[in-house]
């Protein structure tokens, strides 16, 4: 059977009675800054902050505890709408930016504010992908999902392309790999995008939408959504947090390089994100998600056996490519998304179990942090991805168990 996805405008994907274009412009100036921020961040960790590959892992620990809590403040501000919370995620990734520009390189001080940082971005996180829904037609979920996370790959771009620009910039004037004033100046800018993002929000129009009031909401139809959410949360935390480090650390990628190789995914993004997003509604979610799973063992085995197998010239690049085929793959996690609509009962439901659902893999992602720092430390990291490849197959064995809600069970 011949599969066909024909071209589809924003008019058919968006509501005819909203006005979408400025939650889109946001997405696009926030997804600017983080890929300025995120360009960075491993190699300020491992140059400037001496962050060895034990401590990143106890670093990712803390960075995700706000994922844990998440949806606690979602119960604090439930008298408030999914939009003006969004405002408020907004903010506090704006102050943890303002904030890192100013601190100095200490280990205690870069990681408290990478933490407020991260609070912002996991507010905005499972609102991002909810509000993008809330704006779509009812059989055009998967497709505004693709969008959303198209400019946001457009936006990372840049900020990806911004930093590997600006660091030749100031290779030709001097400055070394280790200098700070290169990654100050790379701090300022996202800071100045994000201060965008900011402007462009605040007028957004507030919805009836309210954030969820339970701290936890779990029912017993999105069961087999909390247990994939834990699944992924283990797989995605080594790449997450371990891959950048392994091309840092193993083959001395510099910020440059690594912001480039972020570009690249992030270009690849632009093409794939809407592509997944559209094959979700043609083909049904759990097919993405059984699937995916089959490039993952690939991503797997060459993170942890590139360096054995091929002499340094080689493997270098051999991971470079890994590292964009990893980026490809996780594009699939919108899938989960999608499945939670399919079977919630309200707009209301599906924001608090993805919220719900987020803070339970990020209960296994701080533990699987701190686990893989110190399996990397203490037996290589073939063993680390070798476990990440098990955790993806058991992930993709258990999608293949949902059955999808016929017309009549659906609410």
């Amino acid at each position: 059977m011949k599969l066909t996805i024909k071209r589809i405008s924003l008019k058919d994907i968006y509501r005819p009675d909203i006005k979408y274009l400025r939650f889109l412009a946001v997405l696009l100036f926030t997804g600017i800054s983080y890929g300025l921020y995120r360009g960075i961040q491993d190699n300020y960790l491992a140059e400037l902050v001496h962050i060895t590959n034990f401590e990143r892992g106890v670093v990712e620990f803390f960075r995700e505890i706000p994922g844990l809590l998440v949806v606690v403040i979602f119960a604090v501000l439930y008298r408030l709408s999914e939009n003006r919370i969004f405002k408020i995620g907004l903010c506090f990734m704006t102050l943890g930016l303002i904030c890192l520009l100013f601190a100095g390189t200490g280990k205690f001080i870069v990681v408290l504010f990478m933490v407020l940082y991260s609070l912002g971005e996991h507010i905005v996180l499972p609102l991002r992908s909810t509000i993008s829904m809330h704006l779509a037609k009812k059989e055009t979920g998967g497709a505004a999902l693709g969008v959303a996370g198209a400019l946001d790959h457009v936006g990372r771009i840049t900020g990806f392309i911004l930093v590997s620009v600006l660091f030749l910039i100031f290779a030709r004037f001097g400055y070394k790999r280790n200098d700070l004033l290169p990654f100050k100046v790379i701090f300022g800018v996202s800071v100045a995008f994000m201060f965008a993002a900011v402007i462009f929000v605040l007028p957004l129009e507030e919805t009836q939408n309210k954030a969820p009031r339970r701290r936890f909401y779990f029912a017993k139809k999105f069961t087999k959504f909390y247990m994939l959410e834990v699944f992924y949360g283990a797989r995605k935390q080594v790449f997450l947090t371990f891959a950048p480090y392994v091309l840092i650390l193993q083959y001395g990628a510099n910020a440059s390089v690594i912001a480039m190789l972020m570009a690249i995914s992030a270009a690849f993004g632009i093409v794939f994100n809407p592509l997944i997003g559209k094959l979700i509604d043609k083909v049904g979610y759990k097919f993405i998600m059984v699937t995916d799973t089959l490039i993952l063992v690939v991503v797997c085995f060459f993170y942890g056996f590139a360096h054995r197998i091929f002499p340094p010239h080689i493997a270098y690049k051999v991971v470079y490519v890994n590292y964009i085929l990893d980026a490809i793959i996780s594009l699939a996690s919108m899938a989960s998304s999608v499945y939670v609509r399919d079977i919630a009962s309200s707009q209301e439901e599906v924001t608090a179990t993805i919220s719900t659902g987020i803070s339970v893999n990020h209960v296994i992602s701080i533990f699987i942090a701190l686990m893989g720092g110190w399996i990397w430390k203490v037996t290589g990291i073939e063993v680390l991805f070798s476990l990440s490849a098990i955790l993806g197959i058991l992930n993709s064995v258990y999608a293949a168990t949902i059955k999808k809600p016929s017309l009549t069970e659906k609410p």
